[in-house]
């Protein structure tokens, strides 16, 4: 046996499913979670508001908990085992469960955000569900296509519960019911659209594990039918994913604007322009608009210029942007708690660079005291051992050997009433580098 058909084998045998999994098995307990009622409908409710106060309070935690909790994959699930199958009455069952369940789901978290006296001012895991991109439908579909084949394997595993989490059904029907509770529609729409977006994809990748995993169908005596209802779920998809394409992109336009205008104020500040206290970005505007707010001395025309080269650096165009004096232009008022804390660290950070610049000041001062010589001490020492010397001058200097090496040197100028020998020269300079704590001396005379 070759490697090459060895490697191929072994790559059969990891990817085989045929021995893992027990399809009559999983389409019977696929049929059996279909059908809504009784505990299913109280556990549902329950998990609805859980999931509601975990949206209402942004505890991530508490959201997870309640997608665990919530029975909604099954009549999702159930719908792509009815297309994969051909069974037209288990699709019938199947959307009639799920919308009840939609209904409950929404009933009991409008109702919960009416009643209740939370008011979040930013609240993000709601906002989070009001703008579907292509990621939440990549999410979904994987997440169907795993917790299709969790149903159909022999021995059971954690996948679906990871599977309820990642594919996240619970939040958009909550924030279904914050839209319709704050009588905002388009938070109700965009939840929606998430909603029918992850729902969709769950039940196409349970369909596609369906054929693949080969389960039984029942078959069509209208082969026209059945090539029909191809062709709608085909063109249902395309209709569902366009709109989610171009809202990633969006989303992926916006943040690099974000990071664009974050990266410009950092710049500004590095250059010590002026202080940009608040960034302002409005993407409803085309082209979006950022507006930075200035506070302390305003930019003079120069100073102007240079932000806007800098800007356009970054991609961001001289009318995208508007440099704002005024500190009452935003809602950020130069009184707030924010605005106070941005100025003092602010000045907190002008202050640390005054003390760094201050202490390097000081250590090249204390460098340049380490050097003073005492000249009037030294010159009377001088004198004790050599009393023919009269005016005595020692000064600071340099040295540049025949490498171009230089090196510090103390100079001193003797002026004696008599000639010095040589060697009495060379005593003093040697007298004098101890004397000055080893440094170069070169002594000439006059």
């Amino acid at each position: 046996m070759s490697f090459l058909t060895k490697i191929r084998q072994d790559i059969g045998y990891l990817i085989n499913l045929r021995e893992h999994i027990d399809v009559e098995k999983a389409a019977e307990n696929i049929k059996n979670n279909i059908y809504f009622r009784g505990p299913n409908v109280y556990i549902l409710f329950f998990a609805i508001i859980i999931a509601s106060l975990g949206l209402n309070v942004n505890s991530i935690p508490v959201i997870i908990g309640a997608m665990l909790v919530s029975p909604l994959m099954g009549p999702i699930v159930g719908f792509g085992l009815a297309l994969g199958t051909n069974d037209s009455e288990m699709l019938r069952v199947s959307l009639r469960h799920l919308l009840v369940m939609v209904s409950i789901s929404i009933a009991a978290s409008t109702l919960y955000f009416i009643l209740t006296p939370l008011r979040l001012e930013n609240p993000s895991e709601l906002l989070a569900r009001t703008n579907p991109t292509i990621y939440d439908v990549l999410i979904a579909f994987f997440g169907g296509m795993a917790g299709i084949l969790e149903t159909s394997r022999r021995d059971k595993g954690t996948v679906l519960a990871g599977v309820a989490i990642a594919t996240a059904l619970m939040p958009p029907l909550c924030t279904i019911g914050f839209g319709i509770a704050q009588l905002n529609l388009q938070y109700a729409m965009g939840a929606l659209y998430l909603f029918f977006i992850n729902s969709v994809f769950i039940a196409l990748a349970s369909y596609l594990g369906v054929l693949y995993l080969r389960f039984p169908q029942k078959k069509y005596h209208d082969a026209a039918k059945q090539r029909r209802i191809h062709r709608i779920i085909v063109i249902v998809l395309v209709i569902i994913i366009i709109p989610s394409i171009l809202s990633a992109i969006g989303m992926v336009r916006q943040n690099n604007l974000e990071r664009s205008a974050d990266t410009l104020v950092a710049n500004i500040r590095r250059a010590n322009i002026t202080y940009i206290y608040n960034t302002k970005i409005d993407h409803s505007q085309k082209p979006p608009q950022i507006e930075l707010y200035v506070a302390g001395r305003t930019p003079d025309a120069s100073e102007r210029e240079t932000i806007f080269a800098m800007a356009e650096e970054l991609d961001i165009k001289r009318s995208q942007l508007i440099i704002n004096t005024d500190a009452t232009g935003n809602n950020l008022s130069p009184y707030s708690e924010e605005f106070i804390t941005n100025t003092l660290s602010r000045q907190n950070e002008i202050q640390r660079q005054k003390d760094s610049i201050i202490a390097a000041l000081q250590k090249e001062l204390d460098i340049y005291h380490s050097k003073d010589i005492a000249t009037t001490q030294i010159a009377a020492e001088i004198r004790i051992q050599y009393p023919q010397i009269g005016n005595i001058t020692l000064s600071h200097g340099s040295t540049v050997n025949d490498k171009d090496d230089e090196h510090d040197v103390i100079i001193a100028i003797i002026e004696s009433k008599e000639n010095m020998p040589a060697t009495d020269i060379h005593k003093l300079e040697r007298w004098l580098s101890v004397r000055l704590d080893n440094r170069a001396v070169k002594v000439v005379t006059q």
